[in-house]
């Protein structure tokens, strides 16, 4: 019941706190944070031994597995299943949504309590997310992490925020049909096929789809998938949501529910329709070099501080798409840790714009400048989470890229190169934003007060992480090799045209029985 508990805490959690914060808002933020903390440690206690310890060699593909009856007549269940994969992203979801309780701690006034209610419950439908394998069930939680953002967007934004909230709403709801249209067509043909109607992800493996039936699936999934990433060119909503959401929203969308999108990608996509996923794979990774390069150009051009940042998501979670599609073992390694540190790193910013907005009441970079001496430990944590988003050597962001570049190379030396370009342009918006906000000379006099304790110990914890996966990525790549592997070996076919990567990086000594054998 581990799974459903982890779920079950931040909802409960979000309902208190709209009940009790309603005549007091300090108990809306401190039941959130203890529901958050309490959460973390159970999954640090329940999973992470579970999902470090070797395999055994029946062992199945999930480390831990529920499965309930719900609606057995139309062959829906309540199953929740956990790999490596889940594990990582369950611990990013909670490290992140406390950082997003800690940076509104002050800065939410008004309705504080209906705030942390939509905010735990964001929170509860992405861990849904990770962890739901039947397909009704993972739609559920899809739309259920998307109402409550709506919410913290047009309720507590900026001054567009009316305007960003439709918008968000409009292209993911779009985006969300296509998919449930996919999922039902997949249902139906399944059923007609082996005569059992199921949702359930596993059974659904494997299922024959002519080509353009698959084709037209695929692309369902696909959509829905690459809005929330977001993948260019339907990434047009995100800048705005971005730029209009309290801090917390940003932390939240730049964290996690782009990752929901890449997580679709990896769990859904590639394994159910891996024909037309082959298919369309060129034309994917095309898409995935123009977001690279697109928003990195996009990204230099703005003033808004807040827009700036989010515009280099498009760009970075580019690279994350085409690892996906590059299906190979390195590739899909460097996704992983792409996937967590642009969500530590990009969090980490949308944090820092919003201490310095709550401080100026302004993220116009024409106004700034000079602001290192006045708010130096605020100055030294923006300057290291730039030098994570362009790669740096030693932290966890160039690990990700690198072996993404890797992996892609001997699918797509072309791609690949120009791909790299994108790292080229990230240093460059990256220095930037720490010479326009915090060097030369002051455009206006600030008197603004520097980091406080709670807002230290948020950006040291991200930045202790970074540093972390920089130095020794080895034990989430661990963590998550045999999930990959095991999408890789069954779920593909041998007509993919991602060659064999035989290289990745040194697998820790395990049982001989434990190790996963990769179908060639």
């Amino acid at each position: 019941m581990m799974l459903i508990i982890l779920i079950a805490v931040p909802l409960a959690g979000g309902i208190l706190a709209g009940i009790l914060g309603r005549r007091n808002a300090g108990a809306a933020r401190w039941i959130s944070l203890a529901a958050l903390l309490l959460d973390l440690i159970l999954a640090l206690v329940w999973l992470l031994p579970v999902a470090t310890r070797p395999l055994a060699p029946t062992a199945g593909p999930w480390l831990v597995e529920l499965r309930l009856p719900w609606i057995s007549t139309l062959g829906i269940s309540f199953h929740l299943a956990a790999d490596g994969l889940s594990v990582v992203l369950i611990l990013l979801t909670l490290l992140l949504g406390l950082a997003a309780v800690a940076c509104s701690w002050s800065e939410i006034h008004e309705r504080t309590g209906f705030f942390f209610f939509n905010l735990m419950w964001v929170l509860a439908g992405i861990l849904g997310v990770f962890t739901a394998l039947d397909l009704f069930l993972f739609y559920f939680f899809w739309e259920l992490m998307m109402v409550p953002m709506f919410f913290l967007i047009i309720l507590w934004g900026h001054e567009n925020r009316v305007y960003a909230a439709i918008k968000f709403f409009l292209f993911t709801q779009i985006a969300g049909l296509l998919m449930l249209a996919a999922i039902i067509g997949l249902y139906f043909i399944h059923g007609q096929i082996s005569g059992n109607y199921s949702f359930d992800y596993s059974a659904l493996l494997g299922t024959p789809l002519a080509a353009g039936t698959g084709m037209f699936l695929m692309l369902g999934f696909f959509a829905a998938f690459a809005v929330k990433l977001p993948a260019f060119p339907v990434h047009v909503w995100l800048p705005d949501a971005h730029t209009e959401a309290p801090t917390a929203g940003s932390v939240v969308l730049a964290g996690l529910l782009l990752k929901t999108g890449a997580y679709g990608l990896l769990r859904f996509v590639v394994p159910l329709f891996p024909e037309a996923a082959r298919a369309f794979a060129p034309w994917a990774m095309a898409l995935a070099v123009a977001g690279i390069i697109y928003g990195a150009v996009l990204a230099f051009s703005q003033t808004d501080l807040k827009r700036l940042v989010a515009y280099t998501s498009v760009s970075h979670m580019g690279f994350v798409m085409l690892a996906v599609f590059a299906w190979n073992e390195m590739a899909l390694q460097g996704a992983l840790i792409q996937i967590i540190c642009h969500g530590l790193s990009t969090g980490a910013l949308f944090v820092i714009v919003g201490m310095l907005q709550e401080r100026m009441h302004t993220r116009d970079l024409r106004r700034m400048g000079g602001l290192w001496k006045e708010v130096p430990r605020l100055g030294g944590f923006a300057m290291f989470f730039a030098l994570a988003s362009l790669g740096l050597p030693g932290l966890g962001n160039f690990v990700g890229e690198f072996l993404i570049l890797i992996g892609v190379f001997p699918q797509a030396p072309l791609l690949t190169v120009v791909a790299a370009g994108g790292l080229v342009a990230a240093s460059i918006y990256s220095l930037w934003i720490v010479q326009q906000a915090f060097h030369g000379q002051a455009r206006e006099t600030w008197r603004i007060s520097d980091l406080n304790g709670r807002e230290a110990v948020t950006l040291g914890v991200l930045a202790a992480a970074l540093l972390w996966l920089g130095l020794y990525p080895q034990p989430v790549i661990q963590m998550a090799r045999p999930a990959l592997a095991h999408m890789r070996q069954i779920q593909v076919p041998h007509s993919f045209p991602a060659p064999e990567s035989t290289a990745s990086l040194p697998a820790a000594p395990a049982d001989p029985q434990g190790e996963m054998h990769a179908i060639r």
